[in-house]
């Protein structure tokens, strides 16, 4: 599968917004689902998840679980700030590498999973495990993908913290580089993506019983998992 360069993100996140300006929507506007804008615009999901992805990186837009994508600000004044310096900084987010990506998650959410615990509502332990599901049915690694970063969100979603969530959508952002998602599809087996599954079950499993130290441990039993993982395939 072909990897994705910053300009092909930078080229679909003007899209996205020029999309919006053609349907008169302004700050506060809920946008289309990631599904809606991939036909629109004739291209994948996971184009227009990257895309996404910047832009909520940039302060564009806010995902707000079981509710939808949301501009923060006028999209027209957005499509003038994508030639800045700042954007640009947050579009090379492509280019750092899985190893300091996973550093930055493991430094990061472990410790989230108790700010989670405590703030998550029952809705939102129901859409964790929604997403735990959509990974023990995926079918490929595309699905699993799909699923496995729904779940991750999730997690800081649940915790109703915007900074923490703006933090977090700089690690999102760079773990969707190329070299990251070359890395783990070499490595990709059904083997591979059941036990990301039962970790993920563990952790849901952690946070619906309140259990903050267990919620952490699992969690950086799996993020340590997956560094393993990721190590083992740089050397192939």
């Amino acid at each position: 599968m072909r990897t994705l360069s910053v300009d092909r993100i930078r080229d679909v996140a003007e899209n996205v917004l020029r999309e919006a300006v053609r349907r008169n929507l302004g700050s506060g506007s809920r946008l289309p689902t990631e599904r809606a804008l991939a036909d629109e615009l004739q291209i994948t999901r996971a184009t227009v998840r990257n895309a996404m992805s910047l832009l909520e990186a940039d302060g564009v837009i806010s995902r707000e679980v079981g509710r939808g994508t949301y501009l923060k600000c006028e999209p027209l004044s957005a499509l003038v700030d994508l030639d800045s310096d700042e954007f640009t900084a947050h579009a090379m987010l492509n280019d750092i590498g899985p190893g300091d990506v996973m550093a930055a998650r493991q430094a990061f959410e472990p410790m989230a999973m108790y700010i989670t615990v405590v703030e998550a509502t029952e809705a939102d332990l129901d859409v964790m495990m929604q997403h735990v599901e959509g990974c023990a049915r995926a079918a490929d690694y595309d699905d699993f993908e799909t699923c496995d970063l729904a779940f991750h969100r999730s997690l800081m979603e649940a915790t109703h913290n915007p900074l923490i969530l703006r933090m977090y959508s700089l690690i999102e952002a760079a773990r969707l580089g190329d070299l990251w998602g070359s890395m783990k599809r070499r490595g990709d087996s059904p083997e591979r993506r059941h036990r990301s599954y039962l970790q993920h079950a563990d952790i849901a499993e952690a946070l619906r019983n309140r259990d903050g130290r267990a919620a952490q441990e699992a969690m950086s039993a799996h993020l340590d998992y997956v560094s393993n993982f990721l190590r083992e395939n740089s050397r192939r």
